[in-house]
């Protein structure tokens, strides 16, 4: 009897002590701040090699996100690369610059609210020594007529990106099929374009922005850049249409198309280089003035 009683008094201790280590679970709303927060929202964009190559889109798509709770999911591939992913409604928004293509885009449905968001120049680089000459041509045209004569190299993007067609619109002015070995098209972006002219101390068309940024790494300089009527190089944002792509997010893509041509995605347009390279790499349009875009 004396062991029963023992044991019934240890057990009660056990239960007890085991009672005491046994959280009750709060009551009320349990839920962390944290887990209140929403989930960030996705846009697509496709854009040129230009704007993250120079490092634009760093600093311009960081404050979106950071204002609307969103990630911008970017792939840079050539504008014409990028049209045809907004084509295929891949993407809910698109930057590009090659006003012609965008045009058609446009006409076969494809994008609505074409915006001009900022413009720069495409600029002839090559070698110092500029064995064709062409610090002294009349125009782009005289230009690549300079380079093709003395079959001096010449790098290409050959992927059909808005440098790669104002590019082939300039050799067409010239009345010229470049060809031989002197003519490289290696099909890549601008940076790695800059950089095989580089090796190859070659000529190549770049948008002044992308040489900006790359120029203390290489040894090419700009030596032509005084024509505007084949140089001009506007960048346009557009909207994936969405009675065509039904699933794309096009509130936000406007939302975006508003904000990068909004007086502050404007001003960091306007600022965007200045104290890295000694110039800005795009001037916004805000600042064209007569500088007008189709």
């Amino acid at each position: 009897m004396k062991n029963l009683f023992v044991k019934i008094i240890l057990a009660s201790i056990f239960i007890s002590l085991f009672a005491g280590c046994v959280q009750q679970a709060p009551t009320g709303n349990t839920t962390s701040p944290a887990s209140t927060a929403s989930a960030p929202q996705d846009l697509h964009l496709a854009t040129t090699t230009s704007t993250c190559d120079t490092g634009l889109l760093d600093v311009l798509n960081k404050k979106f996100e950071d204002e609307n709770n969103v990630k911008i999911l970017t792939v840079c591939e050539g504008t014409g690369k990028s049209v045809a992913t907004g084509e295929l409604g891949a993407a809910d928004v698109v930057m590009v610059h090659a006003v012609q293509l965008e045009l058609q885009a446009v006409a076969n449905g494809s994008f609505i609210n074409r915006s001009y968001m900022m413009y720069n120049y495409f600029v002839i680089i090559g070698p110092e020594s500029d064995p064709a000459g062409i610090k002294n041509a009349t125009n782009a045209t005289d230009a690549f007529r300079r380079i093709a004569a003395k079959q001096s190299p010449f790098v290409s993007r050959g992927d059909n990106s808005g440098t790669d067609m104002m590019e082939k619109s300039i050799w067409k002015a010239a009345n010229i099929t470049p060809a031989g070995t002197w003519y490289q098209s290696v099909g890549k972006g601008m940076g790695d374009t800059i950089t095989t002219a580089d090796i190859k101390s070659g000529y190549t068309l770049s948008d002044r922005g992308t040489y900006l940024a790359m120029k203390d790494k290489i040894n090419l300089r700009i030596l032509f850049e005084s024509d505007k009527t084949y140089l001009f190089n506007p960048y346009h944002v557009m909207a994936v249409n969405p009675s065509k792509f039904p699933n794309v997010k096009y509130d936000l893509a406007m939302k975006y198309i508003n904000y990068v041509t909004s007086p502050q995605g404007q001003d960091i347009i306007r600022n965007y280089g200045k104290g890295k390279f000694g110039e800005a790499l795009f001037v916004p349009e805000e600042d064209a003035g007569n500088v007008t875009s189709p």
